[in-house]
């Protein structure tokens, strides 16, 4: 009996690992199959199915595999990044000042930084893609994470009240550009180009606060400061602009790496209907502004006393890369002292075809940042006409020669007092076919 027992037990025993390990390998396989399924799913999925579930600051090599990690860069950059912030602070004041001057907006005199740290916490690089898309050259895309705790102060002064501006919790998301342009002499590289890539769009959040006053001081000082950010960084650093530093101890012809004009938008504002009125008696005094480069503005006549107002004025507007630029056109109302913007809409170039003139309808917003829209009211509409020409190799250099001539045409009207900045927009006759 204690034998047929223990047989009985072995049996069991033997059946019970067997149907166990049977069942771990149907397990196995089914685990198997969906994971499978589920790799499957994820490469299905496109870059904006994985904005979607991890939000828009995912990094570039998780959706991107061309990108590839960099914590061997991020490690040495944490163990250089105090003699690199010390060093940098200095290059951005001295050459960042007299920008801030040029793209000054009229309703501040005077605009410099008070202080400038860029702090102790180090930028990471989360992915970078090496490409050779010339000979001769190696261009160099970072995905460019800060969330850094800089000090930075700037001092601005309207003529009536000064007041210290502090940005404090600076946040940058982006995608920088380097191109290295190479040579046959040591250190090989005879210029390097830097620039933020347009897509994704980079990501500069800030707060701004003022140190011992308010800001309601100064009437519209946030926005103008935040205004004048945006312009530096779309007009100087968002591709296709771009930084050249030449390198090296011998000078190098860098004219091939400049940015130059590509081609010529005929831009005619035509007419706007049902603009918001700003006015507490009477109407408002239209008039809209064009532009691709906002160094590069130019605006209409002013309609007094109309919300549905026609100019019929046409512009010829510089284009670098039609591909990834668009035209702005902002409608204000004339006022003393500062003019408010009734409304703002842009063109994107890149349906644009060649020669062919096309009447546009644009809806007018409060700002291009639509997250930051509060104001959520209609603006009314705005319609234009747009035709793009592309340029001949003559073309191209007449128009780089031209543009060339307006800007020291501009910074002389600015020393003489006749505008505030070469921000401002001019209305220039030469421009004016309607």
């Amino acid at each position: 009996m204690g034998l047929i027992s223990g047989m009985f037990m072995g049996a069991l025993f033997g059946i019970s690992i067997m149907a166990s390990w049977r069942y771990m390998m149907r397990r196995r396989s089914r685990n198997r199959a969906a994971k499978a399924a589920d790799i499957k799913l994820l490469g299905s999925l496109d870059r904006e199915d994985l904005k979607k579930l991890c939000g828009d600051d995912f990094p570039q090599w998780i959706s991107f595999p061309v990108y590839e990690q960099a914590k061997w860069l991020n490690k040495q950059l944490s163990k250089l990044w105090p003699y690199v912030a010390e060093a940098t602070s200095i290059i951005i004041k001295e050459s960042v000042e007299p920008i801030l001057e040029e793209y000054r907006p009229s309703g501040i005199s005077a605009l410099k930084f008070s202080k400038l740290s860029l702090g102790n916490v180090a930028p990471k690089i989360e992915g970078i893609r090496i490409q050779s898309l010339k000979e001769g050259q190696i261009t160099m895309d970072m995905d460019f994470r800060w969330g850094g705790n800089p000090d930075i102060v700037l001092g601005v002064d309207t003529g009536v009240a000064s007041l210290p501006i502090q940005l404090k919790d600076l946040q940058v998301f982006t995608i920088i550009r380097v191109i290295f342009q190479l040579c046959e002499e040591i250190p090989c590289i005879s210029a390097v180009v830097v620039a933020l890539l347009s897509e994704p769009k980079p990501r500069f959040d800030y707060t701004v606060k003022a140190i011992g006053g308010s800001l309601t001081a100064i009437p519209g000082l946030s926005d103008m400061i935040e205004d004048t950010v945006t312009s530096i960084i779309t007009d100087m650093l968002q591709w296709p602009h771009r930084i050249v530093v030449p390198l090296g101890g011998t000078p190098v012809d860098t004219s091939d790496l400049e940015l130059k004009p590509q081609g010529k938008l005929t831009f005619t504002i035509v007419k706007a209907n049902n603009l918001k009125n700003m006015e507490m008696m009477g109407k408002s005094d239209p008039y809209a502004v064009a532009f691709v480069r906002p160094l590069e503005k130019f605006r209409t006549q002013v309609i007094e006393n109309n919300l549905n107002p026609v100019w019929n004025e046409t512009f010829h507007l510089s284009v670098e890369d039609k591909d990834t630029q668009f035209a702005v056109v902002e409608v204000f109302d004339e006022d003393i002292g500062a003019d408010q913007r009734l409304g703002i809409a842009k063109l994107p170039l890149v349906d644009l075809q060649p020669e062919i003139e096309k009447e546009i309808q644009l809806r007018l917003q409060p700002s291009l940042d639509t997250v930051k829209v509060k104001d959520k009211k209609d603006r009314g509409t705005i319609t234009i006409k747009v035709k793009y020409h592309h340029f001949t190799k003559e073309e191209q250099d007449a128009a780089l020669a031209e543009e060339k001539k307006m800007l020291e045409e501009k910074e002389k009207q600015r020393d003489e007092g006749k505008i505030n900045s070469t921000m401002d927009a001019v209305h220039d006759s030469t421009h004016v076919e309607g």
